[in-house]
């Protein structure tokens, strides 16, 4: 008795967190931002996975499974004037660290960002481990599962109805993460089942580890790769190895500090970009307009 409770009380639990994520998602676009945006659950979101079934442990802390690892939530925001054709480009955005959906969109002014960029895109950010300290992703690092996963999000879109057709299938991708959000881009690059959708991979202080996905991707696909990164955020010693062995191999770069770009400036071409900040770690998305600066340089098109 006392577990048919407690499952109870965690099913509940986790219903009444996914509606309050939704209506506070919902107020958030009824808060001027130009577009639709749409929360929805996914069955084939990151969450829940076996492998956190029964919770993780990173060092001293516990996030159970219940409180971290249920919520299949999914945001879609379609920017208003956004043109259906017959492809779909979208940029799939994955947060790092103790966050959430419903705290990524509004702190980060994703939404606000996309729809300022003018591009004819559709964002799409799943909910990862739930305010926990981890980077795994769930079903998404499984083998396919990134396919399974877009298939699921253009069948949402369509069904949401609105748009000028629905006949559409899966066009152009760009992955986006920020912090630990690397973690399952790289899975995603290596065996997601859409690597030759996918166009660029943007990385907000976030190149931990994995380094060996994003080069094998990059050079095998010719995608684009673009990487902010801090001083402190820990990332700055793996991305001046990669830098370095660039160098070695005589494979092309651009270097940049980003506070020498001139405000609202794009990004110069190039297939690989450093891009070094003084911004702190939480700033690099959103500070200075940088998702909407990679959004307006990117391979994506305006309505």
């Amino acid at each position: 008795m006392c577990n048919r409770a407690n499952h109870k009380k965690n099913f509940w639990g986790h219903c009444v967190g996914a509606l309050c994520t939704a209506l506070l998602l919902s107020g958030a676009a009824l808060a001027g931002v130009p577009g639709t945006l749409l929360v929805t659950p996914f069955l084939s979101a990151p969450f829940p996975h076996p492998a956190r079934a029964e919770g993780h442990k990173y060092h001293t802390n516990f996030f159970s499974a219940a409180e971290h690892y249920s919520d299949s939530t999914v945001a879609i925001f379609i920017p208003a004037g956004f043109r259906a054709t017959e492809a779909l480009d979208c940029v799939v955005h994955f947060h790092g660290w103790n966050h959430d959906v419903a705290g990524v969109l509004p702190e980060y002014q994703l939404c606000e960002q996309l729809a300022a960029s003018g591009k004819n895109a559709i964002l799409i950010v799943p909910q990862g481990p739930y305010k926990a300290l981890d980077s795994f992703g769930g079903k998404l690092e499984d083998t396919n599962g990134f396919k399974l996963f877009m298939a699921e999000a253009l069948e949402k879109i369509r069904a949401r109805g609105g748009l000028a057709r629905t006949n559409f299938s899966l066009g152009r991708v760009i992955l986006s993460g920020h912090s630990g959000g690397y973690h399952v881009m790289a899975a995603i690059l290596d065996h997601g089942g859409l690597a030759e959708h996918i166009r660029e991979a943007w990385l907000f202080d976030a190149l931990y580890g994995n380094v060996e996905n994003f080069v094998a991707w990059q050079k095998n696909q010719n995608g684009r790769l673009l990487n902010i990164y801090t001083d402190h955020g820990g990332t700055r010693e793996v991305t001046e190895q990669l830098m370095t062995s660039y160098r070695t191999n005589g494979v092309s770069f651009l270097a940049l500090e980003e506070k020498d770009l001139a405000a609202g400036a794009g990004l110069p071409p190039g297939r690989i970009l450093f891009l070094h900040t003084d911004l702190t770690h939480n700033e690099v998305i959103f500070r200075r307009g940088e998702f909407s600066r990679f959004l307006q340089s990117s391979c994506l098109q305006s309505p």
